[in-house]
């Protein structure tokens, strides 16, 4: 079957599917998916796969993929992180039998994809994804599609999404945030932006939107948002119901804009000398911390021992696993973590008495064991050479 693309993709493929369940973080296992089906969900993704560790380790593609394949729970989106075009398109040839569809995430704006070099980080980088989104066309048996996040200009917005689309992405999903609105300093998403991307319509307050400098450009732009608003509103014929299924009209629907911390702090009666609590444990790394903030849980810890620190500078640096990249083991004599060092002793028939495997030891042991037993079920030999089986001999000298 010749692989669709386009909107006969959409229409056939995924079956003309309108609620779609976005890949979220631990939102998107198989528990989650079924029962997003089972009210209404119509297309799911699976949580993001890392594309090297997937080509690499068979434990990780059965425990992610291939031990959750089951006919309810289709059609599915696999997404794939990945930074390496071959990489990324030989862990997708891995996936592609499992799956409608596979999805490479640009969107992730977390520390790990920074460290990682992947998500949201590799947005900058047009001839890198060009290079994989071509590839991935050209090699996979289903169709290419990707995952953004919004650049502030909308403009560049709408070029990155037409340079995704002319590459091979078939389908887009637009997250209408910035990689820098994160955590509690996610904001609200910005539709125009999202409305830029899928429709060229008010082609003029858009280009208005992209080019003003001042806070009064962007008024004289809301206020003429507002007057369109009000002239359907107008022209609104009693009881009619908005299109695309909405409960209400979009001039009824406000956004939710979550709290700064400095909103936050004011919300909970904190002043500004009370710095060292905070309310909710920030979603970024140390590395994004401010070092002045402690949490409760720290602060409690800072009272027991005052001498302690949580400088994240002093903290102990592990070194990395050879095989992974997890932490090793301090004491382990294949410089491995625990996982890869028990699957290596238990090849290999080694100790490793760091991590309290001890394969040869066990080994050696059943081996002597073995022998004991052989040698006590031996029957005994007397003098004349003859064997003691149900009688007693003599010997010299005996009575």
């Amino acid at each position: 079957m010749p692989k669709l693309r386009g909107e006969a993709f959409w229409r056939e493929t995924l079956r003309s599917a309108h609620y779609v369940v976005a890949p979220m973080v631990d939102q998107s296992e198989l528990a989650w998916r079924l029962l997003s089906r089972r009210h209404g969900a119509q297309l799911c993704y699976t949580p993001m796969l890392h594309a090297q560790v997937f080509l690499r380790d068979a434990n990780y593609r059965r425990e992610n993929l291939y031990g959750e394949a089951c006919p309810e729970d289709r059609p599915l989106i696999v997404q794939f992180c990945a930074n390496d075009p071959e990489v990324f398109v030989q862990a997708a040839m891995l996936a592609q039998d499992y799956c409608d569809a596979i999805d490479l995430n640009l969107g992730c704006p977390q520390m790990i994809a920074k460290r990682g070099h992947y998500g949201a980080f590799l947005q900058e980088e047009w001839d890198l994804l060009q290079r994989m989104i071509l590839l991935a066309n050209e090699k996979l048996s289903v169709p290419i599609t990707c995952k953004i996040r919004v650049f502030p200009e909308i403009d560049k917005t709408v070029k990155y999404a037409q340079m995704l689309e002319k590459a091979g992405c078939q389908l887009l999903t637009v997250h209408g945030r910035t990689k820098e609105q994160k955590g509690p300093l996610a904001g609200v998403a910005s539709w125009e932006h999202i409305q830029a991307v899928r429709l060229q319509v008010y082609q003029q307050l858009r280009e208005e939107l992209a080019k003003v400098k001042t806070l009064e450009g962007i008024a004289d732009v809301n206020r003429e948002l507002k007057l369109r608003c009000q002239e359907e509103i107008a022209n609104q014929k009693e009881g009619e119901k908005p299109k695309e299924g909405l409960p209400f009209f979009h001039w009824i629907c406000q956004p939710y804009i979550r709290p700064g911390p400095k909103e936050r702090c004011k919300e909970n009666g904190i002043s500004g000398t009370e710095k060292g609590v905070r309310g909710k444990r920030a979603l970024e790394d140390e590395e994004d911390r401010n070092s002045e903030l402690l949490s409760k849980n720290k602060q409690k810890k800072k009272l027991r021992n005052p001498n302690k620190s949580f400088d994240p500078s002093l903290k102990p640096k592990y070194a990395k696993c050879d095989q992974c990249g997890n932490p090793k083991g301090n004491k382990c004599v294949f410089n491995m973590c625990r996982g890869c060092c028990k699957k290596r002793a238990f090849k290999e028939t080694a100790d490793c008495p760091g991590h309290g495997l001890l394969f040869k030891t066990k080994y050696e042991k059943s081996l002597l064991w073995q022998s004991s037993q052989r040698e006590s079920h031996t029957p005994a030999i007397s003098w004349r050479g003859e064997a003691d089986v149900g009688e007693t001999t003599l010997t010299e000298g005996g009575c």
